[in-house]
């Protein structure tokens, strides 16, 4: 009876709480990223590229075609069929698809509304002011870089389209810069970027380029997720974001 008495006592002492134990701490929400789509160049570096992005509008069953430069789809609202190589994809909102330099894709809007989509393009200059979609869609140039990219390295690259979610609140992260270039594109919330000491607000339908030597910061003081896109490229096998600032050239 003792020794089951002891034992009560025991499991009672356990169930307590010791006195100024350490509260834990809820982790805070990560940070969310999502390739939408990816391919590998062999080289970057044959003649100088830009950035371009462009806005396409196609209405219910319209039907177009493009034929340019290295890009990425990315479907905003209603679909698109993208026939490519023989084959047929149907992009719904939040979806994307490489299309190679050279190469035709046929465009077919869905039918439940008007196509919407943007197109990310790394193009030489000789492209740049090459039409992108063709007629009845309707084309509206968003961005391009005023200079090519610089700062590029000989070698095979990532090119990239990532979506990016920052929680609600998220303070600003360390400096740091690019391994080779993006473009984004901010869908939704407004984010805090950060250049040389100075922060600006960055809303919906804003596109910020970050060259390979820029060190900038990025947070989220709203309260609502930041939710953009990285249109990156970064030499293979390296991260696309390094920590600080780019090392000096000797």
């Amino acid at each position: 009876m003792q020794f089951r008495t002891t034992g009560l006592l025991l499991l009672g002492a356990m169930a307590l709480p010791a006195s100024g134990t350490a509260q834990i701490t809820p982790a805070a929400p990560a940070i969310t990223r999502t390739v939408i789509a990816a391919t590998k160049l062999p080289t970057v570096t044959d003649v100088p590229v830009h950035f371009k992005a462009t806005s396409i509008t196609l209405q219910p069953d319209e039907k177009s075609s493009v034929s340019a430069a290295n890009g990425i789809l990315y479907q905003i609202s209603g679909s698109t069929e993208v026939t490519l190589d023989g084959q047929a994809k149907i992009l719904n909102a939040g979806e994307g698809l490489f299309v190679a330099g050279g190469k035709t894709a046929a465009l077919t809007a869905g039918r439940g509304g008007p196509s919407t989509f943007l197109h990310f393009f790394l193009a030489p200059a000789a492209d740049l002011d090459r039409p992108a979609e063709t007629p009845p869609a309707v084309v509206r140039e968003l961005y391009r870089t005023a200079s090519p990219i610089p700062d590029l390295k000989p070698g095979a690259y990532d090119l990239n389209l990532t979506r990016v979610i920052f929680p609600a609140q998220m303070p600003s992260n360390p400096p740091h810069h690019r391994s080779g270039a993006a473009l984004y594109f901010i869908i939704s919330g407004t984010g805090a970027n950060t250049v040389d000491g100075k922060t600006q607000a960055r809303e919906p339908d804003s596109l910020i380029y970050e060259p390979y030597a820029l060190v900038h910061q990025w947070g989220n003081p709203g309260n609502e997720p930041l939710i953009f896109l990285a249109f990156n490229i970064n030499p293979e096998g390296v991260a696309a974001v390094l920590p600080g600032a780019p090392a000096k050239k000797q």
